[in-house]
């Protein structure tokens, strides 16, 4: 072969040569590019992604944690000085502190001490009422002609009914008293009648050897004493509610009865005091204020 010859060969190769060098490095670049936008897409759709990312980190992140401190079988973290039972406990209650209790001389001592069938002390601040309540439950009228000293009077004393009870305290305590044209005992129970009566005098204090009771008016009404065989409400049979049925019927028709609304309700459980006098509107009449036990006042020292 002449030189001529082995020159074009070798041109040839080396044009050849060049040629696939050129390709492959076309090939590279487009398979590189082209891999970017299958990956990435574009910066827009990039950035998305990476917010939707976070969002979904930072709301697996608030479950995890969750999870953590709710499931029982997740990892606690050691607490210095405590083991992993005492952290899983839970932080005792401090025990509450009862109020204490004052106790005072009851202003009625000298009056319990001298008669002991006084049962409690009756006040209805401004008016007359202001007197023992006298209790002998073997004999209810005793003290309906006899004052405090066991003396004929004939006002009497006031009377609580002998299925009342102070000690232990009945729901309802019914204290029966004259209605005498002088205004004394409970000759002035009938001024409730009217409503501006009662915003002057809505409340009645009674003390009892142990403590004060204090009670608000609930209900004002008119009544009588009917005979046993008449199927009605009767005001003076009601002493106990062992049940809501039972407080619910004396509740209920006391509210019913009473001339005005004086804006007091009750529920069960509440305690009351009944104040019953003679009235002339009909045979037997009774004129009755009924209150509700509010708030007890002082606590009183023993003295027997």
């Amino acid at each position: 072969m002449d030189k001529s010859k082995r020159l074009k060969i070798t041109a040839i190769i080396l044009i050849s040569a060049g040629v696939i060098l050129l390709a492959g490095g076309a090939a590279f670049t487009y398979f590189e590019n082209h891999g970017k936008v299958k990956s990435g897409a574009s910066l827009e759709d990039a950035s998305l992604m990476e917010t939707a990312g976070d969002e979904i980190t930072e709301t697996d992140s608030e479950k995890e944690n969750t999870e953590v401190t709710g499931g029982e079988s997740a990892d606690l973290e050691e607490i210095p000085g405590e083991t992993e039972e005492e952290a899983k406990e839970e932080p005792k209650e401090e025990p509450k502190e009862e109020p204490e209790v004052i106790l005072t001389e009851n202003p009625y001592k000298d009056y319990f001490l001298e008669n002991p069938d006084m049962a409690a002390w009756i006040v209805v601040p401004d008016t007359p009422i202001d007197y023992p309540v006298m209790w002998t439950p073997d004999d209810e009228e005793y003290y309906l002609k006899r004052d405090f000293n066991k003396k004929s009077s004939a006002a009497g004393c006031l009377l609580l009914d002998t299925d009342s009870c102070m000690d232990p305290l009945t729901t309802n305590l019914i204290i029966h008293g004259h209605n005498m044209k002088d205004g004394s005992m409970f000759g002035t129970l009938l001024k409730y009648e009217k409503e501006d009566y009662l915003e002057g005098h809505r409340l009645i204090y009674l003390y009892g050897k142990d403590c004060e009771h204090i009670y608000e008016v609930m209900a004002v009404f008119r009544s009588k004493v009917f005979y046993a065989t008449d199927d009605c409400f009767k005001f003076y049979k009601f002493f106990n509610a062992a049940t809501q049925e039972e407080f619910d019927d004396f509740y209920e028709n006391v509210k019913e009865m009473s001339v005005y609304d004086t804006g007091v309700t009750a529920k069960f459980g509440d305690r009351f005091i009944t104040l019953s006098t003679c009235a002339y509107h009909t045979e037997n009449g009774r004129f009755v204020v009924v209150a509700k036990e509010i708030e007890p006042g002082g606590f009183y020292e023993p003295f027997e």
